[in-house]
C-alpha cells in the first residue's frame, strides 16, 4: 500500500509539472508572437490615448478655447484624464488580446482545437489567454504615463500615493479586461465582434468616468447610480485614487470589492462560453 501510495503521489506531482510546463509553453508562445508584432501592438494601444491627449490637452489650450474642464483653479484636465486613459488602454488591450484572437480561432479553421490538444484542462487554455492579455494590458497602461508628460501643454500632477492600491487595481483591472474579452469572444459570433464594440465597448468607455471623476456626476444623480454597473468606472476611480489623490474618488474598499465581483461574474460567464464552444 505504501509503494502504491508513493506511485500515485509521484504521478500527481508529474501531472502538475506537465500542466505548469504546458501553461508556460502557451504563454511563451504568445509572448514570442507578440514580440514579432511589437510595433503594431504599441501603435494600437497608444494611438487613441495620444489623440485624446493631443486634442484636449494641447490643441484646445493653444486655441484659447475655454471649457469647464480646461479652465479654473482645480486640477488640470490632463491630470484628470491620465488615470482614465490608462483604464481605457487596459480595457481595449484586454479585449483585443482575447476576443479578436478567439474570433479567428473559433472560425472556419477551428484553430482553437490545436491549442486544447496540449496537456492542460480545457478551461486552463482560457485562463492562459486571460493572463497573457493582462500582461499586455498592464504594459499598455504604463505606456500612457510618458505620453501624458510629453504631450499636454499644461503640467500633469501625478504621483503614486498608494503603491499597494495601484498594483491591486492594475492587476484586477487587467484581469477584468481579459475576462470581458473572453466573455465576448466565447459567446459572440465572430462576424458580430465589430457590432459588440460599437454597442457595448464604446458606450461603457464614454460612461466609465474616463474623462471626469465619478464625484462630478453628483449633479446627474440617476446617471451617477447607473454607471456603477460599469467596470471601467472602478478602474478609472482606482487609478485616480492611487495616482491623483487630490481628485475626489471612491473609497478604496468599494473599488477593490467591485473589481473582484466584476471579475468573478465575467470569469464565470466567459469560461462557460469557452467550454461550450470548444466541446461542441
Amino acid at each position: 500500500m505504501s509503494s502504491a501510495s508513493q506511485a500515485v503521489t509521484v504521478d500527481a506531482k508529474g501531472g502538475r509539472g506537465i500542466y505548469f510546463e504546458a501553461f508556460a509553453g502557451l504563454f511563451l508562445r504568445d509572448l514570442r508572437v507578440l514580440s514579432r508584432e511589437l510595433v503594431p501592438f504599441i501603435l494600437r494601444v497608444a494611438m487613441q490615448p495620444l489623440l485624446f491627449l493631443f486634442v484636449f490637452t494641447y490643441v484646445i489650450p493653444h486655441t484659447n478655447t475655454s471649457t469647464p474642464m480646461t479652465s479654473g483653479s482645480g486640477p488640470s484636465f490632463a491630470t484628470i484624464l491620465l488615470p482614465g486613459l490608462m483604464a481605457v488602454a487596459i480595457m481595449f488591450s484586454g479585449i483585443a488580446g482575447v476576443a479578436l484572437p478567439l474570433a479567428s480561432e473559433f472560425g472556419v479553421t477551428r484553430e482553437i482545437d490545436d491549442r486544447v490538444m496540449c496537456p492542460l484542462p480545457v478551461y486552463a487554455v482560457a485562463v492562459e489567454k486571460v493572463c497573457f492579455s493582462a500582461v499586455q494590458s498592464i504594459f499598455a497602461a504604463l505606456l500612457i504615463i510618458p505620453l501624458a508628460y510629453l504631450v499636454p501643454s499644461t503640467p500633469v500632477h501625478v504621483h503614486v500615493a498608494n503603491w499597494p492600491l495601484l498594483i491591486a487595481v492594475l492587476v484586477l483591472a487587467s484581469l477584468n479586461a481579459g475576462a470581458l474579452g473572453l466573455a465576448i469572444g466565447s459567446n459572440v459570433k465572430p462576424q458580430q465582434i465589430g457590432l459588440i464594440f460599437s454597442i457595448v465597448v464604446i458606450p461603457i468607455t464614454f460612461l466609465g468616468c474616463v474623462y471626469y471623476p465619478w464625484a462630478a456626476l453628483k449633479a446627474i444623480r440617476w446617471l451617477q447610480i447607473i454607471v456603477l454597473v460599469n467596470p471601467i468606472v472602478y478602474m478609472s476611480e482606482g487609478l485616480r485614487a492611487a495616482l491623483t489623490p487630490s481628485i475626489p474618488s471612491m473609497p478604496y474598499w468599494t473599488i477593490i470589492l467591485a473589481l473582484l465581483i466584476s471579475l468573478a461574474l465575467l470569469w464565470s460567464f466567459g469560461i462557460r462560453g469557452f467550454l461550450r464552444r470548444v466541446i461542441s
